[in-house]
């Protein structure tokens, strides 16, 4: 199946000069989703990435991780934008190219020496990416890997990122 042709590009979204990867028409096709979730695990498993958790990044993190977290048998934990969750949380500052932003976690979501998969819809710059690794290490959790449904190459994410493997199911 060819994920690209499902994937909807939406011209000067959030701004113009932007070109926006939709993934809204890839998770309303039925078949679409069940192969795009079939495949992330098929080639996490293929690279031997074994996680205790799936972290997904706010919001469309969780659309993809949830499931994937099932099928790879392991749990689900959000990391959000602050003021989301509603117990104690551990937190990261991380720098925007105009600003800073910070992401949380619930304190008991992780405990030390877990094995996390960190998952988002796209990785672009990679920042956001780069801060949930820093928070899930901050825990004393091993990181075991990346996976995003697209890799937009031109803007060199993977460099931002901490060594660890990164699977990517499309590539712009």
């Amino acid at each position: 199946m060819d994920i690209k042709s499902l994937i909807r590009d939406i011209p000067d979204f959030p701004k113009p000069g932007i070109l926006f990867r939709d993934i809204t028409t890839l998770l309303r096709d039925p078949e679409g989703l069940r192969y795009t979730v079939d495949l992330f695990a098929d080639k996490i498993q293929d690279a031997n990435l074994t996680a205790d958790y799936v972290v997904g990044i706010e919001s469309r993190g969780f659309i993809i991780g949830t499931p994937l977290a099932y099928k790879l048998g392991a749990g689900f934990i959000p990391v959000r934008k602050p003021g989301k969750l509603p117990a104690e949380v551990h937190s990261v500052e991380y720098a925007l190219e105009y600003g800073t932003d910070c992401l949380e976690i619930h304190k008991d979501a992780l405990q030390s020496g877990c094995r996390v998969l960190v998952v988002d819809d796209l990785i672009a710059t990679g920042g956001t990416a780069a801060a949930t690794a820093k928070l899930v290490k901050q825990i004393g959790c091993e990181l075991v890997g990346f996976g995003f449904i697209i890799e937009l190459r031109d803007l060199q994410g993977r460099k931002h990122l901490p060594d660890a493997p990164i699977i990517t199911l499309v590539e712009y």
